[in-house]
């Protein structure tokens, strides 16, 4: 083995050390030529010729590594710059009365009596970002597709609603009531991006930071799921994703770069708008966030362009023959450029150019204005042109565009790029002059001194409006639009749902296979079958799904180009350019994102898609809820299936696995609907009612949260007469005691229903104890209907009173009631002021552990002869029978000791 001196190092980063060289005199030969290129021209020559040569590599198709960041400069050189095909004069005095109305309605909104807030300087720097698009780019949804898809900076949303305004499609009664979507309904603006609260206007909600970028991601990829598989033609869409370089920090917002990379979706172009600040001050005062993100972009395979300078700066860097400029731009700090856009021209001369007599003699011609006029490329229409053109028409990668700005750019020396901008959200009348002075607009000094300031319009004639207007047309519509083209789907018949209806029989299945077993009958269906995507996180096998391999396939454009290792089995992993399951690897964020690019696929594209996320329960609403929250705000519809369910069904797997509370997650959701189901049955008819609600004629913006478990159990057959009302409404009777002669009631859901039946067997043969078995298949809808009833109530006192579902359902049942479940008690405990007598729950709060079933259940005191104890001692509270039985029950069955349980089924991960 060669030893490392031995070992020819040609490059030390991005290929290996050990390439060998098959002609040392050629190579020689190039050394010295780039040696000769330093003595004689210099480093600076040096380098611009290796640059040149990696460029005509890249060209070529030699594969080199790439570079991680270039020079501090813009990526398209002027000479490669497109014609600018809009009246650029026009164009700016659009934008000048749109960051008029922007700032305007902010500041009228913080009047006294309102205070509602707002953001003012993110629009600002991002502005001529936005007008670019708005006039050259954004496709609309009038040709019948979906168009483009625009992530908007959720901050940025005053100047949205300030160009809606200019085209008619806002009014003033809508500005004046921006933050006060209730008490100025029905003129109200949402805050920032919520298709829920504007179902008309935004399609996608994105100010929680960083589930923009990720969802922007999922979102292009639904786009060529879609396309390859038949169900849209998505060929012309793209999809716009409007960034801040502070929300880059977040995890979301690069964690899955190198998917978009990976298969190549050149239908994504990220903008990060660059003004350098976060919230609170400098995003990297010390260092330089353009080129760290091109460094992260670059390694994770995207296409980048950098938007740095505008075209003043273009004859100072002809100028630069030795780099000396490019070398300032480089070494100097964001934290430095930040300040120079608060400071004099001659603050600039002095300290970016005065320290060198080169750089000094650039600006020597230059007064001290023009020197502080000196920009940013980000507010360049014609450089954001060429870079959002070459975005478009580049192949094979995504792109992101680093444009920098000046955050609160326009808006007056009191807001630009002060660390406080953030939060500033008035002008004062002062402050309102210099603007309007800044922009142009005919408003008189009297106007902007007696009252609140007023919005522009330059009228429905003028030229502006009717350049805006053409523009739109020309794109195919306005934009941000949200249609809902999609038609009602034809749903399965009943028969569908037969075979799960039927019961296990002898065999002892988990809930999360019966559930399997029903969706393969669904997935039979001529017209439905097409429309579901599944979706896991690397756990299809777990979840006994990869019976779906064979048939469904996994979704990956490039196809399989290998021979699988399990290839001559029955279910070998088979991928395919039109699989379709989504097979998202160890990630539930973005299989989270998937699924919301699934469900909202109805409005996006007018073709409902119905996604199935099947995940380990513990990982869903905990670990990604804020995405749960995003899906609900998006209105988008689907099955979310929190596998493993439980604190005592996966106890192998130890307290991280241990799930006692997503139902409880679940609940704060307002769209979501959740159900923990015991049996077969139960999840069929949940299943049909979920797709009539999501996708049948009066369909509803909701998607469905089961809980089901790993643990096999026998599952009864649907009882003659079935109470499928209660089964949907959240509880039912499902055992009747048939012995015994003191009455008593359990309420169980989910895996926990076994345990009440077991525990009603007890009861009645060892404590004379009638005791009926409720199944509780939504503790969560029971409370959301109850306290609808009592909203009712409070508002509607002269009206006939509403009794809530749960209290007239066991209206008719004797006895203490006690809840138990594999929850924690605040699940059940979500009903107890409804349910008509005495209540009591019974639940596994706190931390889960490894061990086996019985003795966790043990532990909890959830377990069958736990239940028995709990109804016994709710009996002794009544007087109905001796407290001394309480002590010879716990004695009886050992409920001190946790080894004494039996250990229950093992295994069963499905």
């Amino acid at each position: 083995m060669a030893s490392g001196s031995d070992r020819n190092p040609i490059i030390i980063g991005g290929l290996p050390s050990q390439v060998p060289d098959f002609d040392p005199e050629e190579t020689q030969e190039w050394l010295d030529s780039l040696d000769a290129a330093v003595d004689e021209r210099g480093r600076e020559r040096a380098r611009y010729l290796m640059l040149r040569l990696i460029e005509r590599a890249r060209e070529k198709r030699v594969a080199v590594p790439e570079m991680r960041s270039t020079d501090y400069v813009n990526t398209i050189p002027t000479r490669a710059e497109p014609f600018f095909p809009g009246n650029e004069e026009i164009e700016r005095k659009i934008l000048n009365a749109t960051r008029w109305n922007a700032a305007v309605m902010v500041s009228r909104a913080q009047r006294p009596g309102i205070g509602v807030g707002g953001h003012i300087a993110t629009f600002a720097s991002s502005a001529s970002l936005y007008d670019v698009g708005f006039n050259h780019f954004f496709r609309g949804k009038d040709e019948g597709d979906g168009g483009d898809q625009v992530f908007f900076q959720g901050h940025a949303s005053p100047g949205i609603y300030a160009r809606a305004f200019l085209l008619d499609r806002l009014s003033e009664d809508n500005l004046d009531a921006f933050r006060q979507e209730k008490s100025k309904a029905p003129h109200g603006l949402s805050s920032y991006p919520h298709p829920r609260l504007m179902p008309d206007f935004w399609e996608f909600p994105t100010v929680s930071m960083g589930l923009g970028p990720i969802g922007a991601i999922y979102q292009a990829r639904m786009n060529r799921y879609m396309h390859a598989r038949g169900i849209a033609d998505t060929s012309k869409s793209h999809v716009w994703a409007f960034l801040g370089d502070g929300e880059m920090d977040e995890p979301e917002s690069l964690g899955q770069l190198t998917i978009a990379a990976r298969e190549g979706l050149d239908n994504l172009t990220f903008v990060v708008n660059c003004n350098l600040q976060r919230l609170d001050g400098p995003v990297r005062g010390n260092g330089k966030v353009i080129q760290e993100l091109e460094s992260v972009f670059r390694g994770a395979g995207w296409n980048v362009i950098k938007l740095i300078w505008d075209r003043s700066w273009d004859p100072l860097l002809a100028q630069d023959r030795d780099g000396i400029l490019v070398n300032r731009m480089n070494t100097t700090p964001d934290g430095q450029f930040q300040t120079y856009a608060t400071e004099s021209g001659a603050y600039i001369r002095d300290h970016f150019f005065g320290d060198d007599q080169r750089l000094r003699a650039m600006v020597e011609g230059m007064t001290d204005d023009q020197i502080l006029h000196l920009g940013r490329g980000g507010h360049d229409h014609k450089k954001i042109y060429a870079a959002f053109k070459a975005a478009v028409e580049h192949t094979g990668q995504p792109t992101v565009i680093l444009a920098k700005t000046v955050k609160g750019w326009t808006l007056g020396p009191n807001f630009e790029g002060r660390n406080a901008t953030h939060q500033m959200k008035k002008l004062t009348v002062d402050d309102l002059k210099g603007f309007r002075d800044r922009l142009h607009l005919p408003i008189s000094d009297k106007e902007l001194e007696s009252g609140a300031p007023p919005y522009y319009h330059p009228g429905r004639d003028s030229e502006e409006i009717q350049y805006m207007h053409d523009r739109r047309l020309g794109l195919g519509g306005y934009v941000p639009t949200r249609v809902v083209r999609a038609k009602p789907l034809a749903l399965p018949e009943d028969k569908t749902y037969a075979s799960v209806k039927k019961g296990s029989g002898q065999q002892s299945i988990a809930t999360t296979m019966a559930f399997v077993r029903l969706l393969k009958d669904l997935m039979r269906d001529k017209e439905l079958g097409k429309r579901f995507v599944l979706i896991a996180p690397d756990e299809y096998r777990t979840f006994g799904m990869d019976s779906f391999f064979p048939s469904a396939k996994i979704y990956n454009p490039l196809g399989q180009q290998y021979e699988s290792v399990d290839r001559e089995l029955l279910l070998a992993y088979k991928e395919s350019p039109t699989g379709q399951m989504l097979h998202d690897g160890i990630s539930e964020a973005g299989c989270t994102a998937s699924l919301i690019a699934a469900g909202s696929a109805y409005a996006t594209h007018g073709e409902p898609l119905i996604p199935v996320y099947v995940f380990y329960s513990m990982f869903g609403f905990q670990r990604t809820g804020d995405q749960f929250w995003q899906m609900s705000d998006q209105l988008a519809r689907g099955f979310v299936l929190g596998a493993t369910a439980g604190r005592t069904t996966l106890t192998g797997e130890g307290l991280q696995h241990a799930d006692g509370h997503s139902q409880l997650l679940a609940s704060t959701n307002p769209g979501c609907v959740a159900y923990d189901p015991a049996f077969g049955f139960e999840i069929a008819h949940i299943v049909q009612d979920g797709l009539r609600r999501m996708y049948g004629p009066d369909s509803e913006d909701v998607f469905y949260y089961l809980t089901v478990y790993n643990e096999p159990i026998q599952h009864p057959a649907e009882p003659e007469n079935v109470d499928a009302e209660g089964i949907l409404k959240g509880v039912y009777r499902f055992s009747e005691g048939v012995s015994g002669s003191i009455p008593a009631q359990i309420m169980a859901s989910g895996v926990a229903v076994p345990w009440a039946v077991e525990a009603q067997k007890i009861l009645a043969e060892e404590w004379d104890v009638k005791a009926d078995v409720w199944s509780a298949t939504s503790w969560n809808e029971l409370r959301r209907e109850a306290v609808a009833c009592e909203e009712y109530n409070l508002l509607h006192p002269e009206e006939e009173q509403r009794v809530p579902y749960v209290t007239r359902k066991l209206a008719g049942a004797q006895g203490p009631f006690v809840a138990v479940s594999d929850w924690m008690r605040s699940v059940p405990d979500q009903i107890a002021r409804w349910v008509p007598g005495t209540y009591q729950s019974l639940g596994a709060d706190g931390f889960g552990f490894a061990d086996t079933r019985g003795a966790a259940r043990r532990f909890f005191h959830i377990d069958a002869q736990s239940i028995v104890v709990g109804v016994l001692t709710e009996l002794a509270r009544e007087g109905k029978v001796d407290r001394s039985v309480l002590k010879q029950a716990i004695d009886r069955y050992q409920l001190l000791d946790v080894s004494a349980a039996d250990p229950g089924a093992a295994g069963g991960d499905a």
